[in-house]
């Protein structure tokens, strides 16, 4: 759970994403002292010069350490974030050999593919699939081919890079969850929802469950509350307005 001390070690900037929630269970595996900062992105927090010191890109999740050599150190994309944390506490991340680059093919192949993919189908779910069938039929066919490569990885092993729980699941396990929301048969992925209980039964898991809550907007802040301009600016449509730099 999120420390009460003054100023912990790590501060977590965010929302309810994947990307984000992801990053929490990692602080939750590692029992790390940390606090969150909660980025309202429908108002355009994550636009602000004070944001964008943390991170130019504009986006969630960003991790603050406290205590990095140097001086406070901000950390941004999340792959990158779960590597520098497993690395420090020497968990989750086998140090050399075959495990270490299973381990790392799997990561990249969450935060390259199951992550901007499943991200895509939201998106145009969001939008309307009349707004855009051509590609709500592109991003659900490659949404069906991820679930499928999933579910048949995990078909042969425990865990996404083998026998052992790692980054790997901990950055796709809350993407895999879609599974429920989109417009699939979670029924059809047998091994990927097993693998799924099972994490979700992991002490860790359940913490950050209670976690989320902080990350949760009041109803003025909320997606459903945003204005056009906003949301043309948080999708980058056109016609949208340079972000401020």
């Amino acid at each position: 759970m999120p420390d009460d001390a003054a100023q912990a070690r790590f501060q977590l900037h965010g929302m309810t994403s994947p990307n984000v929630r992801k990053i929490v269970l990692m602080l939750e595996e590692l029992e790390a002292p940390y606090e969150t900062a909660l980025v309202k992105v429908f108002r355009g927090e994550q636009f602000t010069s004070e944001f964008r010191t943390l991170n130019p890109l504009s986006k969630v999740p960003v991790l603050v350490d406290r205590e990095a050599e140097g001086g406070p150190y901000p950390l941004f994309e999340s792959g990158a974030i779960l590597i520098y944390l497993a690395e420090l506490h020497g968990r989750f991340l086998p140090t050399g050999g075959p495990g270490r680059y299973e381990t790392l093919k799997w990561l990249f192949a969450q935060t390259s593919n199951v992550g901007p993919m499943l991200g895509q189908l939201n998106h145009f779910m969001v939008a309307g699939e009349a707004e855009a069938p051509y590609a709500f039929a592109r991003y659900k066919a490659l949404a069906l081919r991820i679930y499928a490569l999933l579910d048949e990885r995990l078909a042969a092993r425990p865990y996404l890079a083998g026998d052992d729980y790692s980054i790997a699941d901990i950055a796709t396990y809350h993407w895999a969850g879609y599974v429920e929301r989109h417009p699939v048969d979670p029924a059809a992925y047998p091994h990927m929802q097993r693998w799924r209980a099972a994490i979700a039964e992991r002490p860790a898991a359940l913490r950050e469950v209670a976690v989320r809550d902080s990350f949760v907007y009041e109803p003025a802040d909320s997606l459903a509350a945003a204005t056009p301009e906003a949301m043309d600016r948080f999708w980058w449509r056109d016609g949208a307005k340079a972000p401020p730099s």
